[in-house]
C-alpha cells in the first residue's frame, strides 16, 4: 500500500494535534504516512521528501508546524503536489505560525486551515482527491452527511429542554 497522503510535522510535539488527520484518514481507509521533518534542522530530508514525494504516489502534503513554521512553504515550493498548511500553536499563541503558512509569496500557495486545525486538513485532502476519485467523493458525502445528522440529533435534543421562558 502506497502512501496517497503525507502528513508532515516540524517535531513530533506536534503529535497529538496531527493524531486527528490520522484518525480521519483511516477511518476514510485512505492510506496515509506520518513522519517529522523539519526545514530547518534537516532541510535535505526536506529537499528529498518534497522532490520525491509525487512519484512514490503521495497526492496530496499535510504539514504541520508552529513558531515560524517554514515547513509547509519550503514543501510547497519544491513539489507540484498541492499543500496543506497546518499552524501549530506554540509560541505567540500560534499567531507566528498561522502568519507564516498565510503569507506565501506569489506562485508559491499553502492551503491553510484553523490553529491546530488537523482534521480539516484531513478533510480538505480527501475533498481534493475526491475531484478524481469517485469512491473519496462518496466518502465526502457520506461524512458531510454525519454532520448534517449530528445538528438535526442536537435540535431534536433540544426541544426537551426546558425553561419558563423559552418559546421553542
Amino acid at each position: 500500500m502506497k502512501p496517497q497522503v503525507s502528513i508532515i510535522m516540524g517535531s513530533v510535539s506536534d503529535m497529538p494535534v496531527m493524531e486527528a488527520a490520522c484518525k480521519f484518514l483511516e477511518a476514510m481507509h485512505v492510506p496515509f504516512e506520518v513522519m517529522a521533518l523539519s526545514a530547518h534542522r534537516t532541510p535535505e530530508q526536506v529537499i528529498d521528501f518534497a522532490t520525491h514525494a509525487e512519484e512514490r504516489g503521495v497526492q496530496v502534503v499535510i504539514a504541520a508546524a508552529g513558531m515560524a513554521a517554514h515547513l509547509p512553504g519550503v514543501i510547497a515550493a519544491m513539489t507540484p503536489l498541492p499543500v496543506i498548511g497546518v499552524p501549530i500553536k506554540s509560541s505567540l499563541e500560534g499567531l507566528d505560525a498561522i502568519l507564516a503558512i498565510l503569507q506565501m509569496p506569489p506562485g508559491i500557495p499553502v492551503a491553510t486551515v484553523a490553529l491546530n486545525g488537523a482534521q480539516n486538513a484531513a478533510i480538505l485532502a480527501l475533498q481534493i482527491m475526491a475531484t478524481a476519485n469517485p469512491e473519496y467523493k462518496e466518502k465526502i458525502i457520506a461524512f458531510k452527511q454525519t454532520l448534517k445528522k449530528k445538528i438535526t440529533d442536537a435540535n431534536t435534543e433540544l426541544k426537551s429542554v426546558k425553561f419558563e421562558y423559552k418559546t421553542n
